[in-house]
């Protein structure tokens, strides 16, 4: 499922391709609606500027000079600009073209995410408005205060986006090998010194994953490289990876390097 770093790739692209341009025509898959019909959609955006688009977690908000556009990819969710696809694909769900020429598609598979119409800025901020601060952005005082008032296990908290928006299971399991923290460790269980390195150690990963997108494939020194690989060990201790299900998420973990009591230095 696109995370926080995926998102921020799809911000670009649609940056690149659709900032500053003028819809000239919207064709839409009424299944992939949410809060809009697609006649309203339809009507919204022509003639209307796209301006610099903005993310938080894993949203993707494209305001024009009026309504904005608001994307979320569900597990298979892409963008697509029509002069690197000149044809059409069955799984193209959204369609914008510009006044200045070329189309962007909104590609999703199994439907899941989609996308929702804010006619204005109030709208807007209530379609977000159960999401936490965002995961890149939230501030080391906020987290912490954020964190003290839960209950419940860690990994849990990182991926419940009412805590904070944009970490999902992979960036969690990442960022807890990183932390040296157990993915069942309590919120309460953890000491000051664990709490700043939780919040430390995710923003790092979260800064480095934007940076080098593909970090899964490159980042051979990270957890995610092996995750989920037969026969994968901790690419720090060489100690073979455990798996169980965390939150109904399967999770990997060193269970050298994430013990169930206090986690090591």
């Amino acid at each position: 499922m696109p995370e926080l770093p995926d998102v921020e790739q799809f911000r670009d692209f649609f940056r690149r391709h659709a900032a500053g341009k003028t819809v000239y025509k919207v064709d839409v898959d009424p299944a992939i609606l949410r809060n809009a019909t697609a006649e309203a959609l339809e009507r919204a955006l022509p003639g209307h500027r796209f301006e610099e688009p903005k993310r938080h977690g894993k949203w993707l908000i494209c305001w024009t000079d009026g309504p904005a556009l608001l994307l979320h990819f569900g597990m298979t969710g892409d963008l697509v600009w029509s002069g690197d696809e000149p044809e059409r694909h069955r799984h193209d769900r959204l369609f914008l073209e510009f006044v200045e020429g070329g189309e962007l598609r909104y590609r999703n598979m199994r439907k899941l995410g989609g996308a929702w119409l804010a006619h204005d800025r109030v709208e807007g901020e209530r379609i977000l408005q159960g999401l936490g601060p965002d995961a890149l952005g939230v501030s080391r005082k906020e987290f912490e205060a954020r964190l003290s008032g839960r209950r419940g296990g860690v990994k849990a908290a990182l991926m419940d986006q009412g805590f904070v928006a944009g970490v999902g299971n992979i960036l969690a399991d990442e960022i807890l090998w990183q932390a040296r923290l157990h993915p069942r460790r309590t919120i309460q269980s953890l000491t000051d010194e664990e709490r700043a390195r939780l919040y430390t150690d995710m923003r790092r990963v979260l800064r480095d994953a934007v940076r080098g997108y593909d970090y899964v494939a490159r980042k051979r020194s990270w957890l995610s490289h092996v995750r989920g690989m037969t026969g994968a060990v901790c690419p720090r201790c060489g100690t073979p990876l455990a798996r169980m299900v965390v939150a109904g998420r399967t999770t990997y973990f060193c269970p050298r390097c994430q013990p169930e009591g206090r986690s090591v230095k």
